[in-house]
């Protein structure tokens, strides 16, 4: 059922949000990866805040989503934040009550509301 729910959720909203995010308008950001099997570089709409050393993010469906399991395979991607590209040189875990001030008010209550509590820092080279 899940699998079925994010294919149709891929198929419908990310094509909308990966636009936003590619115009660099919206909440939304660019994950460009490779794929590790297929070798296609794909683009995956999600929401950062900036931070220290690069940007979080939080890992709405666990660690076994593509991309994220792309880009660690990989050992990095291309993040494109408000139209600008950053090369992610590393992903490293980050923690839950840090990750959740990482995001503005009322994005922080809405993940402490959900008990969000997988975040990455993904590292950048610039």
């Amino acid at each position: 059922m899940r699998h079925g729910f994010l294919r149709v959720l891929g198929n419908t909203l990310n094509r909308w949000t990966t636009r936003l995010a590619r115009a660099g308008r919206g909440p939304f950001s660019l994950v460009r990866h490779v794929g590790r099997k297929s070798g296609k570089t794909y683009e995956t709409p999600i929401i950062v805040a900036p931070a220290e050393g690069g940007f979080i993010a939080e890992l709405t469906y666990g660690e076994n989503v593509d991309w994220y399991r792309n880009v660690v395979a990989a050992g990095g991607c291309e993040l494109v934040v408000g139209g600008q590209p950053h090369p992610v040189v590393a992903v490293e875990p980050y923690p839950a009550e840090a990750g959740r001030r990482a995001f503005g008010v009322p994005a922080r209550w809405v993940l402490k509301l959900l008990r969000r509590h997988e975040f990455r820092l993904l590292r950048t080279g610039d």
